[in-house]
């Protein structure tokens, strides 16, 4: 039996993670549920899936919850309650769903509590990925990505020496905006940009997959979760987003991990690694599969994925100031303060203030997102001041 905890439960990951456990339930015991504010929907899964523990970050939402609720979870609140869900002692596995650096110290509590981590917050690993890779080193616990393309990069690795890896070959939909000019985004909605043409997914990575940051942020992650350098991580444009991922080995070799675009499957595979399970997701019909398409992503018009290369060979604190930048634009966008080009302009921005922190410490970094945060907020004050004059 598992005993698993899901920080952001109430997000796309998490009730895709509970689906998959609800179809395996003589294998998983869900220990601890958290979420920011959704109440209702926690309130179900509480009832659903009986946690010990349940977290509601907001004081409002832990307020309207207790006021309904009277059965035997403990109801919890705030980041200090986040931490005890992440740490219980009945817990064996934290699957890391929430979004943005709100993420980190919850995984680093819980990897420093001897839990095993199933990774979807990928900004984890990109504002600390030294700190916590070497956290999992010393510790002896696993860190299985739940993110689809390193899921796959983990599976075409498996019993592979990294010694005959050539290169990571990350594969990107190109979002919903393949193929347009500059001159063509200017005027782009949000309305439009949360329109993917493959996967259901938050607002927030929504996003990200339009201006390709997401990639750039998966790129980052694969060099902590795999050890290869940014020279040997390449993406390409894969329209059908049949093909999650692919390594290109040194005799000419390429392996591939394909399956429909579902992420039950790659949460499926880190709850259950190294087994596999009849999986909740639909299968794949090769009859009807006609062509599979590959091209390099537009790097001129979506900038951010040459920028997180930047950042990522920089290392330090340069990589969370990237994240945190990113976070607080896209925040703007999502509210209409900010056109959706302003996004990468906003980042780049900041990271080009930035003064470095080479090999920081947590606090460092804390210190440099909360900074990054601060100067992203006012550049786009600043913004909405001029285009108000």
């Amino acid at each position: 039996m598992h005993h698993v905890a899901i920080l952001g439960s109430t997000g796309s990951i998490g009730t895709q993670a509970l689906d998959v456990i609800a179809h395996h339930p003589e294998l998983y015991r869900i220990t601890a549920l958290a979420a920011y504010h959704n109440d209702k929907l926690l309130e179900t899964q509480i009832e659903k899936f009986n946690p010990s523990v349940a977290v509601l970050i907001d004081d409002r939402a832990a307020i309207r919850l207790r006021s309904r609720y009277h059965g035997s979870t403990k109801i919890l609140t705030g980041e200090e309650g986040l931490l005890q869900a992440a740490t219980l002692s009945a817990t064996d596995t934290v699957l890391t769903a929430m979004v943005g650096a709100s993420g980190i110290k919850p995984t680093i509590a819980a990897v420093e509590a001897g839990k095993n981590i199933a990774l979807a917050n990928k900004e984890t690993l990109v504002a600390a990925g030294e700190i916590v890779t070497q956290l999992v080193r010393e510790k002896g616990v696993q860190l299985l990505p739940v993110d689809s393309e390193h899921s796959a990069l983990m599976q075409c690795l498996h019993g592979e020496s990294p010694k005959t890896v050539k290169r990571l070959l990350i594969t990107a939909s190109g979002g919903p905006f393949r193929g347009y000019t500059t001159e063509q985004l200017k005027t782009i909605t949000v309305e439009q940009c949360l329109r993917h043409p493959n996967w259901s997914m938050g607002k927030k990575i929504t996003v990200d997959s339009a201006t390709l940051v997401n990639k750039g942020l998966e790129v980052i992650e694969a060099k902590w979760l795999f050890g290869i350098d940014y020279d040997n991580i390449d993406v390409v444009v894969h329209p059908q987003s049949i093909v999650h991922s692919m390594v290109e080995f040194i005799d000419g070799s390429t392996i591939a991990q394909l399956g429909k675009p579902d992420m039950r499957l790659p949460i499926q595979y880190a709850l259950t690694y190294p087994e596999r399970l009849p999986s909740p997701a639909p299968i794949m019909d090769w009859n009807v599969m006609t062509s599979l398409e590959f091209m390099p992503p537009d790097k001129k018009t979506f900038r951010g994925l040459e920028l997180a290369y930047r950042v990522g060979r920089s290392e330090g604190t340069m990589p969370c100031v990237f994240n945190a930048a990113n976070e607080i634009a896209v925040n703007a966008f999502l509210s209409s303060k900010l056109p959706f080009l302003e996004i990468t302009n906003i980042i780049e921005d900041t990271v080009n203030h930035h003064h470095n922190v080479i090999k920081p410490s947590l606090s460092a970094i804390f210190t440099a997102d909360l900074w990054a945060r601060n100067y992203a907020q006012e550049l786009v004050a600043r913004y909405e001041r001029e285009i108000h004059r």
